[in-house]
């Protein structure tokens, strides 16, 4: 046999077996990570533009933010989740509901009238999935600071009325019926040990209205006073672990897991000092920047602990000063999606953690709130 026939016979050889085998060829992650990037529904459960456009900026196009219509499109994102957020200080004087208004106003007038082209409003997981047919951003509110209801059922019911779905039961503040992971060592604050009985009702109230409770921000006995009290699986809009990055603002690992077991999701928060632990314990006046591996290891550990079905994305943009190398931007996530891919996540998983577990949820929700008032009747 000449040297050249059996070069040819080897080569015959080795593509048979690969054949019967069904071994695969080279793997084109660029592609893997296109049609992720068009085919997922990617839903960011917070996302705080509307303090910027509030006061002028034009998210059609604004550089100096992390949000811009066209960064949007770029980064494949399918449903924002604006937050509806009412900074601490608007307790003073009894302007929280006042400013809450103005927020929910932005959302309309700013975003989604002035955009209508990209923007459509969505108040259901369905209303999601419409807008992601009809090739357009679907645009959901999320307050911030329970403190926006001034303490009033009344005006909770009015906000789920004006399209808000989810409500964060603290910010950095305790109220007057649920402590917040922000102040719970202050001595000058007065504390409830988690949730008031006024603080369950405005869980079952939303329970009731179908508006999701959101635990990101509460202290841990918050935390479980609002898993044991809700009807419908809650979610963390913006939280991360605490396995990877001690801080008071991320989930324990049992929290993690209770929140998974009744169905709910902790949505990613990019924030470097919650993602990486040289971020969080450097001096404010020498910044560390996370990275995009920080961003994997925090997703990972949810999954790991929670499951891929507790796992999704909210990323603070435009609520925070530092964001991990490679995640700049809303425009970056498909570096996000090639970094999974890349750490052995399927493209269901991806899908998954990008939008498909908050739909679940949402729907769940919903069910849960027909069902109650039905019951009501």
């Amino acid at each position: 046999m000449t040297k050249a026939k059996a070069v040819s016979s080897a080569a015959i050889l080795l593509f048979g077996m690969a054949f019967a085998t069904g071994a695969k060829g080279p793997r084109n992650l660029d592609a893997e990570v296109e049609n992720i990037t068009k085919s997922a529904i990617l839903i960011d459960t917070h996302n705080d533009i509307p303090s910027f456009t509030i006061d002028g900026a034009d998210i059609g196009n604004s550089p100096k933010n992390h949000t811009d219509i066209p960064r949007l499109r770029q980064g494949g994102v399918g449903a924002v989740f604006f937050s509806v957020y009412v900074a601490a200080t608007f307790v003073n004087g009894n302007h929280s509901a006042n400013r809450a208004l103005q927020m929910i106003d932005t959302v309309y007038h700013d975003i989604i009238d002035r955009y209508p082209d990209t923007f459509k409003l969505a108040l259901t997981a369905h209303d999601i999935e419409e807008a992601h047919r009809e090739h357009k951003i679907a645009a959901l509110m999320g307050i911030e600071g329970g403190h926006a209801i001034e303490d009033s059922p009344r005006l909770l019911r009015d906000y789920y009325r004006l399209g808000v779905r989810y409500m964060t039961l603290t910010h950095w503040n305790t109220n007057n019926w649920a402590d917040s992971s922000g102040d719970i060592n202050n001595p000058n604050v007065t504390h409830h040990n988690g949730l008031t009985q006024q603080g369950k009702d405005i869980v079952h109230e939303m329970n009731r209205l179908g508006m999701m409770v959101d635990i990101s921000h509460v202290a841990d006995k918050t935390f479980y006073d609002a898993v044991e009290t809700s009807a419908a699986p809650i979610i963390a809009s913006h939280s991360s672990c605490r396995a990877v990055t001690d801080v008071p603002r991320n989930m324990t690992d049992d929290m993690i897991r209770k929140l998974a077991a009744k169905g709910g999701v902790i949505q990613i928060n990019i924030n470097c000092g919650f993602i990486s632990q040289k971020s969080a314990d450097a001096p404010k006046d020498a910044p560390v920047r996370a990275t995009l591996a920080d961003v994997v290891a925090h997703i990972d550990h949810a999954r790991q602990v929670g499951g891929i079905d507790a796992v999704g994305i909210g990323t603070d943009f435009d609520g925070i000063t530092c964001t991990p190398e490679g995640l700049d931007d809303v425009s970056k996530f498909p570096n996000l999606t090639r970094a999974l891919l890349e750490k052995g996540y399927s493209t269901a998983d991806i899908k998954k953690i990008y939008g498909e577990n908050t739909l679940r949820v949402m729907r769940q929700v919903e069910k849960v709130a027909h069902d109650l008032q039905q019951s009501n009747r």
